[in-house]
């Protein structure tokens, strides 16, 4: 079984919700991938998104956008990525899966042509946040003949019809976002308790939710209603913070995806 669907089928079975941390490639460091993957296994990811940098991000705010700015004048470049995947995939149980510009995709030869290589990497699934729901029938034909999930973004303007067909579409999960605008750290989380209901009474694809979720008390209200939490600025930007420090950004990550491992018992379970 593909590891991205083996993760939520074992959520849904344990009642233990996923954790789904992010991470740009090329940052803090250019090397720094086969060092955070294995970190955040350990601390408790299920999956873990890795982002492809690109010059015109679209809906990252500024903390991610810079982190890819950085990455890209380093030199990361898709191809490194997928190397430095497969130089510890055989280390990782986690689902991997890549988060990238459709702009990208095409630039390497299109969907077959990057869900192959992406594959052969060992990446588990994609993220295609610029891709419309009426142009994902061949991103998604793609993904499945090279045994890739293919996740999708549900807007919180999407109307409820809309959002089902998308969370329909998407195969592995279907990304929620929590908020309206760009990435970025929060005070708090909106309350996504009607607009996964609404969408579960019509497609059964597992739900993870994104997009200002920072802290463990945050993903405990996510994990509430959805099937597994989205965390990326505050860990990408705790990482580079750590780096310019000159500490052990690899520690901190782990110490960071452990922390936010705790907020998986919801509340409302107490």
């Amino acid at each position: 079984m593909n590891r991205i669907t083996a993760a939520f089928a074992d959520a849904k079975e344990s009642g233990h919700p996923a954790l789904l941390p992010f991470v740009c490639a090329g940052s803090p460091e250019l090397d720094a991938l086969p060092k955070l993957l294995p970190a955040m296994q350990a601390a408790g990811a299920a999956v873990v998104e890795v982002g492809f940098p690109y010059s015109d991000p679209v809906a990252d705010g500024p903390t991610i956008a810079a982190a890819m700015h950085t990455a890209l004048e380093k030199g990361i470049t898709p191809t490194m990525i997928f190397e430095q995947v497969k130089s510890v995939r055989d280390e990782l149980t986690i689902g991997l899966v890549a988060m990238v510009s459709v702009s990208i995709v095409i630039a390497m030869g299109g969907p077959d042509a990057f869900t192959k290589l992406a594959a052969d990497a060992g990446f588990d699934g994609c993220i295609f946040p610029d891709l419309t729901l009426g142009e994902s029938e061949v991103y998604r034909k793609a993904c499945k003949d090279n045994g890739l999930t293919m996740t999708l973004l549900i807007s919180p303007t999407t109307p409820n019809d809309r959002a089902v067909e998308i969370a329909k579409a998407s195969t592995g999960f279907a990304y929620l976002l929590a908020r309206a605008g760009i990435t970025g750290e929060s005070r708090d989380v909106p309350d996504i308790s009607d607009r996964v209901r609404s969408i579960r009474k019509k497609a059964s694809t597992p739900i993870a939710c994104g997009f200002g979720i920072s802290t463990p008390e945050h993903v405990s209200k996510i994990v509430a209603h959805a099937d597994g939490a989205i965390v990326g600025s505050a860990l990408v930007r705790r990482l580079i913070e750590t780096h310019q420090r000159n500490q052990d950004y690899v520690v901190e990550a782990e110490l960071a995806v452990t922390e936010l491992a705790t907020g998986l018992v919801s509340m409302d379970q107490f």
